[in-house]
Order: structure tokens, then sequence, then C-alpha cells
């Protein structure tokens, strides 16, 4: 009997926030500590070193590339990230927070084994994220705990949510949204805090901030809450929304660095045009999403929907006790705002154009507001559950007693206990399958990279030797998909040797990153154009004409194409309008043609720019496959690259050239503002050739052109701006003791008068 009741007063909790005390505390947080447990075990593999064949490929190698920048005592926010999409600014326009604090982290252990254990320790931490934020948010401890075991369970139809398949080796890789998947929590929990105290203002800010940091449509979600919570308790709305005001304005110059940035750059990163028009990009519909959702395929896609039920659980028990429903309105208002989100351009059309920076924004992902949301209320909906569960234990433990069997007064609650266990089973069952293919194919990948690696490495030791043009080992699209190692593709496996290479694409926002889709592998001038220098093909594949055999290892071979470097002496015959959405489109054709093989390039009029001037006559073909004819004199090289040196992980590149008549020297990478250029020790102005590289027009004559790269010099200011925005804050609210506040003030969400505490009222 003593037990029922201890498990029933461990349910119904007592709302006072964090205060410990008693027997009641230890089962919520024996809960927490299965779950982590059974993370930890079940994923272990995770830390395996294997060659990941998805995003995380590309964040691996952010990592190491910040551990780099970090030791050179460089900023990797400044500087030219070379190896994917023929370069960008990456650390400004991707996500790359958590690859700098990881990479930071890789002064001390490595890169790669920093990366390998934030993976591993973020996801199977997360339930401890899930817990405290429900507490903050005002949760009782069971139904937190609960929430928090429920969390590593989901599984949905998309995949790419707060779940397994979207951070694992056998799924997407998705590594930024794990970090932020840490952030959100606590941003909405301090937002709604924030929204009846005013002391948590600063830290929400400040969370709020972190999260677009880490990953940016969850940044999203995190400003949603903020514009929301104002409006979901009636009573004193006017401090409520002052108080969001700030939160908001603060949240946006606490963020300022990393969205001022990307909306003065936007010009220069380029839209997937690939998949701007499926719903990977533009959601999948009300009619999919609410399809998902009904079948239980939103949180148990291809299972028993064990989840779903217990998230509508809650969710009625919320609705049923909407008056005093506390953090149970912001769980619903989140959920159905995920849900809006997700259905994207798909339902709404044009509408969704009045969210900022709509064209860049993946709205499948914002599910995960829903997932989220769903967790929370899926704790709700087991407490519930839990509750009475647990005083029926209780009354059958008294009747027991009454019939003089005293000693068996734990069965009910044990029997309690094991139902709940049983009833997770089906879910269990799920990802403990999921693991199992997860650490086999791992082991599989390790023992083949372990095999094979060594014949691949000593050619591309070669390589690393004589650094003079980019590696193409194939792409998705031809042979490249069949030449791996173990389950990764060779041009995928480059990425995790740190080679700049071709093939790997669409990983960036850089302006080449659309045409290298239409990369021509049958076209030798695509080649040169593309700076490609080396190609690794399997001795099956039989190279073109004027590769010349270097080495030879296992199934790997290596060529060279002599006369191609990063650097070209060229004509120009004409021009190309296009803009970031349409780069690939646009010069698709002209990669095609021939004139890249002959030395004839186009200028680019880029989003309503004027091309630099042709420098070879009006008379000089256009790229149409029937061209005109031309004057001999157009048919001879206008220069040639007498030396070069270049390092575009450093950002720089000298050439001397010499030039017969007024040609343009191209350097092979992506066009982008922050590029310069001297000729001869004098400024020159840079130029934009098709598709999208970046170039100097020079007289004739022999020239010293050096281009260097300078990336955005801002981010001290905004930082600044940062720290001192959420300083002002914090000061004007009173001080930044946020421990002393959440010990403090009241977890339930009130809606008094003063502002800071009143009446318990939810109307």
């Amino acid at each position: 009997m003593q037990a029922g009741r201890a498990v029933v007063a461990t349910v119904i909790g007592d709302g006072s926030g964090f205060r410990r005390g008693g027997r009641r505390h230890l089962l919520p947080w024996a809960v927490v500590g299965v779950t982590v447990i059974w993370n930890l075990w079940v994923l272990r593999a995770t830390v395996t070193p294997a060659t990941y064949p998805n995003d995380s490929a590309m964040a691996e190698e952010m990592t190491r590339f910040a551990t780099a920048q970090l030791q050179a005592g460089h900023d990797p926010l400044t500087t030219w990230f070379p190896y994917l999409g023929l370069g960008s600014p990456q650390f400004l326009h991707y996500q790359s927070a958590p690859a700098i604090v990881t990479g930071a982290v890789g002064l001390v252990v490595g890169a790669d084994a920093a990366f390998r254990w934030s993976l591993y320790l973020l996801w199977c931490l997360w339930p401890v994220a899930v817990y405290a934020s429900a507490r903050l948010f005002g949760t009782r401890p069971l139904a937190a705990a609960l929430a928090a075991a429920v969390a590593p369970l989901l599984a949905s139809a998309p995949g790419v949510g707060y779940e397994q398949h979207a951070y694992a080796w056998n799924g997407y890789g998705i590594w930024s949204q794990l970090w932020a998947s840490w952030a959100l929590p606590f941003a909405w929990a301090l937002s709604w805090r924030a929204m009846t105290d005013k002391r948590f203002l600063a830290p929400a800010a400040a969370l709020v901030a972190l999260t677009a940091a880490f990953h940016f449509e969850t940044g999203y979600l995190a400003f949603a809450a903020v514009v929301i919570f104002p409006w979901l308790v009636r009573r004193d709305l006017r401090h409520r929304a002052a108080r969001a005001g700030v939160l908001l304005v603060t949240s946006m110059l606490a963020s300022a660095w990393v969205w001022l940035p990307l909306l003065l750059y936007a010009r220069w990163a380029a839209v997937n045009q690939a998949l701007a028009r499926t719903p990977l990009v533009n959601g999948y519909g009300a009619h999919q999403v609410l399809g998902w959702l009904v079948t239980g395929r939103a949180f148990d896609n291809g299972r028993l929907p064990v989840i779903s039920l217990l998230v509508a659980a809650g969710l009625l028990a919320v609705l049923a006790g909407w008056r005093n429903a506390g953090e149970g309105r912001a769980f619903v208002a989140l959920f159905g705002v995920g849900l809006l989100l997700s259905f994207g351009r798909t339902t709404f059309g044009e509408l969704v154009s009045i969210i900022p920076g709509s064209t860049d924004l993946f709205f499948r992902r914002f599910f995960m507001g829903s997932q989220l949301a769903g967790i929370y209320l899926a704790g709700l909906g087991s407490a519930a559950i839990a509750e009475r569960g647990a005083r029926l234990a209780a009354a059958a433990a008294v009747r027991l007693r009454r019939r003089g069997l005293p000693w068996f007064g734990w069965v009910p609650a044990a029997l309690a206990v094991a139902a709940g266990v049983l009833y997770l089973a089906p879910a269990w069952r799920s990802l403990g399958r999921y693991d199992a293919a997860n650490a086999a194919n791992m082991g599989y990948q390790h023992a083949a990279d372990t095999a094979e690696s060594p014949e691949l490495n000593a050619l591309l030791s070669y390589i690393r030797h004589h650094p003079d043009g980019r590696v193409y080992a194939g792409t998705p699209y031809n042979w490249g998909a069949r030449f791996t190692i173990g389950f990764v593709p060779v041009f995928r496996y480059l990425a995790s040797q740190d080679l700049d290479a071709v093939g790997f694409s669409l990983r960036t926002a850089s302006l080449m990153s659309q045409p290298e889709l239409h990369f021509d592998g049958s076209n030798p001038g695509d080649y040169a154009l593309f700076g490609i220098r080396y190609l690794i093909l399997p001795v099956w594949e039989r190279p073109g004409a004027g590769a010349v055999p270097v080495l030879r290892a296992g199934q790997f071979q290596l060529l060279r194409l002599p006369g191609n470097s990063y650097i070209r002496v060229v004509d120009t015959v004409g021009s190309v309008t296009a803009n970031r959405a349409d780069i690939g489109s646009r010069t698709a054709r002209y990669l095609r043609s021939p004139l890249p093989g002959e030395g004839r390039d186009l200028t680019v009029a880029f989003a309503g720019a004027t091309p630099a001037p042709p420098t070879l006559p009006a008379s000089a073909p256009s790229p149409a496959p029937a061209r005109r004819p031309v004057a001999a004199h157009a048919l001879t090289p206008p220069g040639t690259v007498l030396r070069e040196q270049v390092d575009l992980a450093d950002g720089i590149a000298t050439a001397e050239v010499t030039a017969t008549r007024w040609a343009v020297v191209v350097l092979s990478a992506s066009f982008d503002p922050g590029w310069s250029v001297s000729m001869d020790g004098r400024p020159a102005a840079t130029e934009m050739v098709a598709p999208a590289l970046v170039a100097v027009t020079v007289p004739p004559g022999t020239h010293q052109i050096v281009f260097r790269y300078h990336g955005f010099a801002a981010y001290p200011e905004l930082l600044a701006l940062a720290m001192l925005s959420l300083l002002a804050v914090a000061m004007e609210a009173g001080g930044i003791g946020l421990a002393r506040a959440v010990r403090t003030a009241p977890i339930r969400q009130e809606a008094g008068n003063s502002g800071d505490a009143g009446t318990t009222g939810y109307e």
C-alpha cells in the first residue's frame, strides 16, 4: 500500500519547480537514467571510426577544417571553405556553430574523435534535455520523465525529425540539427517563463539566438514561440506582449551575427534548383502530413502507433482542461505551428513568402517542431494514464491488505510498471533492429576502410604532394555510384580526406554547386573548366583521351590530365544572364558545348548586373550547337599560365601569366564578392564568367595575378552587439542569476496584473 501511495505522490507531484525532497523525485530520475543508459548501450557503435555515407561526411569535414583554422589562429567564419562546390564561404552560409565548437574540442582530442563523440553523446543524452526543459516549463516530474523516456523512440515517415534516422550512420546525418535539438527545448521553456518573469528574458534570448546559430530551420521554431506565447493567456496581455517584444528584439540582436551576413550575402547564395520544386523544399502539404499523423506514421512509422496514442492522450487531456492547462497550452500551440509550417508551399503557395528567407527554407523540416511538442504531450498523456494506474494499484494494494495479504501489496504497482514497459515494447524492438543494422553496417564500413583505404590513400598521397588541381572520381549519376569503398562512393570518401573534389554535389550554397550537377564527364572542356587535374577511376573504367596514368593500386587507378590546373587564360565570346535561382539551368547549355574545351568562356550578367565586355569581337561564336565561322586568330590560345601557386584553404591563388591579346584569367573557384584581385601589384576588378567562376580581364603582356579571399569582417562587432544586448536586458531585469530565478520563481505560468507574479487564471 505504501508503494502504491508513493507512486501516486510521484505522478501527481507538487508543481513547485526544481525543489527536491523525498522519494517522489527518485522515480523520474530513474526513468531518465534508464533511458540514457539504454541509449548509450544500443548506440555504442556510433563512435566506431567509419566513413560516413551521408551529410555527416560534410559536417565532419567542416569540423576538421575548423580545427585546422583554429590551430592556425584563423577565424573559421571568415575563411574560404575550398573542398565542395568549387569552394564557398561555407561557414557564413551554413549553420557552422556546431562545427566551430566541435572543432575547438578537436584541438584537444582530434577533430574526427570530437565529431563522433558529439554525435553519440548529444543523441544519447537528449532525454536529459527533454526532462530538464519540461521541468522548466512547469511540467510535473514524472510527466517530464515520461516525455524523456519516449523522446528517443520516434520514427516518422520523412525520417528527418527528432529521431535516430535523422542522425544515424544509416540515416541522413543531419548533425547540426542535433545540436539545435538541445537548444530548442530550452529556448521554448525559457521563453515561456519569460512571459511572466522578466528575469528569464536574457537567458531566453540567448537560447533563441543559440538555436538559430546551430540550425536555421530550428531557429525559426524558436522565434515562432516568442511570437505566439503572449496570446495563450488572456490576462495581463499587455505585460506579456511587452516582454515578448523585448525578447524578440533582443533575440534578433543576439543572433545578428548569424542572420545579418546571410542577408547581406544572400544574392550570392545559390538556391537548390534541383530540389526547388520538390516536397523536400516545399513541404509535403497538409493532406500528406495529416495522413501520416492520423495513421501513426508521424511518430511510429513501420510499427504499432504506441507513441502516437500517447501524443493523442496528452492532446486530449490538455484540450479537456484548457482553462487550467498551463504549459499544456504552449505544447498544443507549438504542435499546431509545427504542423502549419511543415505544410509549406505545397499547401499555402506563395503565401509562405511572408516568412523571411522562405526561398531557402526546407519546409518539411518544420515538422520537427510538432515532434518536440508531441514528445511533451506524450509525457502529459503518459502521466495521466500512469496517475490513473497508480490509483488503481494503490486501491488494489489496500484490498490485498484487508484480505490478509500485505506482503503482496507491491504486486499491483509492479504489474502497472510491467504494463507500461510492455506497451512500449514495439518501439524498443523496432529501434533495436534498426540499431543492430546500423552497428552491422558501420562495422562493415570500418572493415572496408581498413582493408581498402591504404590502396586509395597511396594515390591520394601523390595528389597531396602535387596539389595543382581538383580530383574527380565520378558522380552519383554515373559510374561513380558503383565505385565504392564499402558502402561509401569514392567521390564521397574524398570528403573524409579533405581533398578538393568534384562530384559530391548540392552540399553548399556556392554558385557553382548547381552547375556542378551539369558537369559533363564526356566533355573534355568541362574538366579544364572545373580545374580537374586528377582522375581516380575504377580499373574497369576506361579513361578518356589525354589522361596519363600515374599510379595503380587494387581497384583504383590514378590518372593526370596534363595542362589542367586551377588557373586558365581564356577568351570571352559573349554573355549569359542568370541569378542565384537559375544559375545551373542557365549555364547547362554552355557546359554541354565545345566552348569550354576551346578556351572560350561567357561572361555572366548576374542578378541584373552589367556583364564584363567580351574580349573577342561580336562575330565570335555563340554556345549554340550550330556555330558560325570564326576568325583564325580567335582559335589560337589567348595566353598561357607560366606558373601558379594556389592554396584555396588559405584563400589565395597567385599566377604569372602571359597574354597575346586582351584575355581573361580565370580562377576555378566559385564567384563570391569576397574575392579580390590584383594585377601587377595594383587592384583590379573581378568579374564572373560562366558558369560562375571568378576572373579578371588582362591586357597583352606578362602579368602577376593574385586572387585573395576576404571574409565578412564585422563578426567581432556583431558578437559584441550580441553580448551587450543580452547584458543590458539581464541588468534591466534585475540580474543574471538564472539559477536563483529557477529556484524562486513560480514555475507554473501565471497571469497576474503585476507582470512578475499573480493569480492562477488561464482565461
